[in-house]
């Protein structure tokens, strides 16, 4: 039976790729002690402690000598999977070599710095995939950034904007977190080595020199005090995966509602087969959309986890601890399905610019209500103005024809030009500048995804 959305053949391929479900894989996180327990007698055997030819032989090791099944028979006996990890590898080890492996190393430094190593790949994977969605929700903006749209609050209508400045919130949203990545990627990829209690005093005066010499073996950063207990940069790692699916969900969240039958104004990419229903043949379902709605949903659960790992008591928790290794890999796992789907959405979403317009008609002019009290304002006075056009829209609703020949109607607007009220287009011009605001700013945040300085042969130049 599988446990988790990565290791499960049913439900994996729905919510994570087979790339990051691979880097978590059990083989993975066996291969990954085995490669820190190399690195650690690397260092050690630079500086005389081990003999030189311990490294070697770790390294070549056959895959077959550790089998994750047989290691997780005895973890369930000892608690940490270090443990029968460290028996296996002694036992394959030549006599001469045993006594010196896991030299002065606790359980904690081979399990952290191991998940740290596939975390590392994990993290690239992650990273690979932010550019092009970034890069696709610009080119959508930059494409549409004159296409009318109604602008939405409160699910209501509210006022004109362009489907560009819609798609620029997007990709500005996730463009921002995006940008926190190299910060938050240096702080995880550090390595862990500090023995039972953190002071590394089996390494006596050369400790020091061990621990930095193993965070070069590893080609992780190196950190002088030991991290056993110090998880923010975990927590930190897990909060910005949820702020990324989070970033994502806004952009899945107006999708699904966009693509409603009653709104109809963008299509998911269709794929044959995709969407369906088994009772309803005619549907059409945002799948893409949904996976990431629900990545995220479950993303703050595992997120919460990884902050309440961090009161880790005295140095070493029995718990805290322990609970961090089911919350990152699924954090990973679950941003991994999520990108797929938000890169297939960024880059092929379907609009239908004409059911947009058709859309702005359906009020009958109710979404110029604020522009009309603005052209009233002078005349009237703000309070009064906003007051007419008020009982104005009350008016249409009762059954008038529209808000323009209600508003006309009314001895009060005499001598006012309304006309102009109704124009889209400073509405438009007002969205497009904003829009191209919003590309320079994701430009700058994430640079191989916009092009810059922007112009009409990339993405259009600002508004006058």
């Amino acid at each position: 039976m599988a446990f988790s959305s990565l290791d499960s053949a049913l439900l994996g391929p729905l919510f994570a790729t087979e790339p990051m479900r691979a880097v978590f894989a059990d083989e993975a996180r066996v291969a990954a002690m085995l490669r820190a327990e190399a690195a650690l007698a690397r260092a050690q055997g630079a500086l005389g402690l081990v003999p030189a030819a311990l490294p070697e032989a770790l390294e070549a090791l056959p895959p077959g000598t550790l089998d994750p099944a047989v290691l997780g028979q005895r973890t369930a006996l000892s608690g940490v999977p270090v443990i029968p990890f460290v028996k296996a590898v002694q036992k394959a080890l030549p006599p001469e070599l045993e006594a010196a492996f896991h030299k002065g190393a606790t359980t904690q430094d081979i399990a952290d710095t191991g998940l740290v190593l596939q975390l590392r790949e994990a993290f690239a994977l992650v990273e690979a995939e932010l550019p092009p969605i970034v890069a696709g929700l610009a080119a959508l903006a930059a494409r549409h950034r004159e296409t009318p749209c109604v602008g939405r609050t409160y699910g209501q209508q509210a006022a004109p904007v362009s489907f560009g400045y819609k798609a620029a919130i997007w990709g500005l949203g996730i463009a921002e977190v995006a940008a926190r990545a190299p910060q938050v990627r240096a702080r995880m990829l550090t390595a862990s080595l500090g023995g039972p209690v953190g002071t590394l005093a089996g390494l006596g005066a050369q400790a020091e020199a061990v621990a930095a010499g193993f965070a070069d073996a590893c080609g992780l950063g190196y950190d002088p005090v030991v991290w056993h207990t110090r998880r923010a940069r975990v927590a930190e790692t897990g909060a910005w995966l949820a702020q990324l699916m989070g970033s994502l969900a806004k952009f899945a969240t107006d999708v699904v509602s966009l693509a409603s039958t009653e709104v109809g104004e963008v299509a998911e990419p269709h794929v044959p087969g995709r969407g369906g229903s088994s009772a309803m043949p005619h549907k059409r379902n945002p799948v893409g959309a949904t996976i990431i709605l629900a990545a995220f949903t479950a993303a703050k659960g595992h997120a919460a986890t990884l902050l309440d790992a961090m009161p880790a008591a005295h140095e070493r928790p029995a718990g805290p601890w322990h609970a961090e290794w089911h919350a990152l890999p699924q954090l990973f796992g679950l941003a991994s399905g999520a990108l797929r789907e938000a890169r297939t959405l960024a880059e092929g979403l379907g609009v239908d610019a004409a059911r947009m317009r058709a859309n702005l008609d359906i009020t009958h002019g109710l979404l110029f209500a604020d522009s009309c009290a603005a052209r009233l304002s002078p005349r009237l006075g703000a309070a009064t103005a906003h007051g007419l056009v008020e009982k104005a829209a009350g008016r249409m609703r009762d059954g008038g024809d529209s808000l323009r020949a209600v508003l006309e109607a009314m001895p009060e607007t005499a001598g006012t030009d309304l006309a102009s009220a109704f124009d889209l287009a400073p509405a438009l011009a007002a969205a497009a500048r904003v829009t191209d605001r919003a590309l320079a700013e994701m430009g700058r945040l994430v640079p191989a995804a916009v092009p810059s300085p922007t112009s009409a042969a990339g993405y259009a130049s600002p508004c006058p």
